[in-house]
This record gives structure tokens, sequence and C-alpha cells, in this order.
């Protein structure tokens, strides 16, 4: 029996459908720490994991993280690798960024990318920490990062209408959608004081 000219399916749909699995499976995983305000200890729950992962024989390195100076959260980087920051001048002043071409160079299995929503500083590759990780991402590695609620876009003016602070760096919904895994942190209020 021979199947209709209609009921057969299109080559072209399936090579475009073969190359997006392709490229799917090639693509870095997402993890995000992702809390309801600054302090419930997201940075020091993905450092946690990391030295897991390392201690498991995983190749863990950490492109930018912001401790905050918090010596509990500090103690966590001991025993990782960690890349330069790269300095970028600006408006007479040395500052330092994360170093996105470093990353990509060093090419690790996991790269810890803290504070997502970050804005880097004029003269960086892109205008975004977050789409600095999804040039990561699009080169095979695996980024955990950390984002608290109110710099989702969606939830920016809400939330900004709630506590009367509005924050101006934000990361689009797009990117939180695409996450392959969501960690939640959170602590209780009392904690949190």
């Amino acid at each position: 029996m021979v199947s209709s000219p209609d009921t057969r399916p299109d080559p072209d749909q399936l090579l475009e459908q073969l190359r997006d699995d392709e490229n799917r499976a090639r693509r870095g995983k997402l993890r995000i720490y992702f809390g309801a305000n600054a302090g419930v200890g997201k940075t020091y729950a993905m450092l946690s994991a990391a030295q897991s992962a390392h201690k498991a024989g995983r190749e863990v390195v950490l492109g930018v993280v912001e401790t905050h100076g918090r010596s509990e959260t500090a103690e966590l980087v001991v025993g990782l690798e960690q890349l330069p920051l790269r300095a970028i001048p600006y408006r007479g002043r040395s500052l330092k960024e994360f170093d996105l071409d470093a990353a990509l160079a060093r090419k690790p299995d996991v790269l810890l990318v803290d504070e997502l929503a970050h804005s880097n500083v004029e003269g960086s590759r892109h205008a975004k920490r977050w789409q600095d990780v999804q040039e990561l991402l699009d080169a095979g590695i695996d980024v955990w990062s950390a984002v608290n609620v109110q710099h989702l876009e969606s939830l920016n003016g809400t939330i900004g209408a709630i506590t009367g602070i509005r924050v101006q760096e934000t990361v689009p919904d797009t990117v939180i959608d695409a996450a392959d895994e969501i960690i939640l942190v959170d602590v209780t209020p009392d904690e949190l004081l």
C-alpha cells in the first residue's frame, strides 16, 4: 500500500526538527537559585551545591560570585577554581566585570555566574549578564545563577508598588521560563532580619 503524498512527513520539517533536537542536546543547562529577597541565601545555596558537585568530580568554576561580605558564604569559595575578573575602563576608573571570553575559552562543565540581573559596564559585549549567560549556554556550558523575584521583568512593577522600591535591573521572563531547573531559596522573615 502506497501512502498518499498528503500524509507523508515533509522532509524539510523533519530535518529542521533533527537540527533543533541536536541544538538542544548541545546547549548548556541553566539552573537558577530563585529567592524572594536579598540575603535569603541564594549564593550560599549555589556555592554549597557547587562544593558538592566538585567533590563528586564535576568540573565547577566560578565565573563571578558576590559574597556580599558574608564570611560563611566566602568560605564556600575555597577550593573552587575562580576565573579572574576583567578590568574595563569606565569614566576614568577601572571596573571589574565577569570575563565572558575567559569563561568561553575555559569551557568548564559548570560555571557559576551570580547576579543574573546585573547590568554590565558600558564596553562589555552584552548590556546584561543574562545575555552573557545565554551565550555560555549556547556554547554548551552549564550555568548556575541566582536572581531575586523583584528582578523578574513581569513582576517588577507589582513588587515595586508593594515595597515602594523599583529595581532597574531586570531579567526577561523568557530567561526564567527557559531554565532547566529553578531552586527556590527562602527563609522566614525573622531569620532574614
